[in-house]
């Protein structure tokens, strides 16, 4: 049956024109993995609201500048972070709500330096979904061990479009900090 339905979601990506398809395999523990190719690393002009067809986004159009690595508590302007998933970077978002403890365990995957991106987001499909470019993880328990499986493949991946570049250097601010420097014209001459 699953085959079945994931054949039919293919063919109904590439009837409609779709850019991307996804391939979805059973990850090591637990958790679902779902890759995605051809996915466009176009810049778009900050500012502009990209639609993507995965939420989380895991790769596409993204702004000229990226997110900086590092551990969030508010959430984050999207077109910045699938750029630090360009770089090699995998991003880490959370349910808001999920319980401090469980957001400790996540946090303590990142030391400085990693390319790691954490951050609470509303609306995913799990508690936990890890995203590099063209793959994403979904998980219940954040100490799953399938995440650092993840990690260990996908950060700095062979899926990565520009491995090796930046994940400092770029923007530090939570989304609605981002939206008041796009309003000012202030994100056009920062990072990137």
């Amino acid at each position: 049956m699953g085959i079945v339905a994931g054949a039919l979601v293919l063919v109904l990506l590439v009837a409609g024109g779709g850019l991307w398809f996804y391939v979805s395999s059973r990850g090591g523990s637990g958790g679902e993995v779902t890759t995605f190719e051809n996915l466009s690393a176009d810049h778009v002009e900050p500012g502009e609201t990209v639609s993507y067809d995965m939420f989380p986004p895991a790769g596409g159009p993204h702004y000229p500048t990226w997110q900086n690595c590092g551990v969030y508590t508010e959430p984050l302007r999207v077109e910045l972070a699938v750029h630090s998933l360009e770089h090699g970077a995998v991003w880490i978002t959370y349910d808001p709500s999920m319980a401090p403890d469980d957001v400790a365990v996540l946090e303590s995957l990142y030391t400085s330096g990693d390319y790691l991106v954490i951050s609470p987001m509303e609306g995913l499909p799990s508690p936990v979904v890890a995203s590099a470019w063209g793959s994403q993880l979904t998980l219940d328990d954040p100490a799953d061990p399938a995440l650092t499986d993840y990690l260990r493949e996908y950060v700095q991946g062979p899926a990565t479009p520009e491995p090796g570049a930046p994940c400092s250097g770029g923007i530090s601010e939570s989304e609605a900090e981002v939206e008041l420097l796009i309003e000012d014209g202030t994100i056009a001459t920062m990072g990137a």
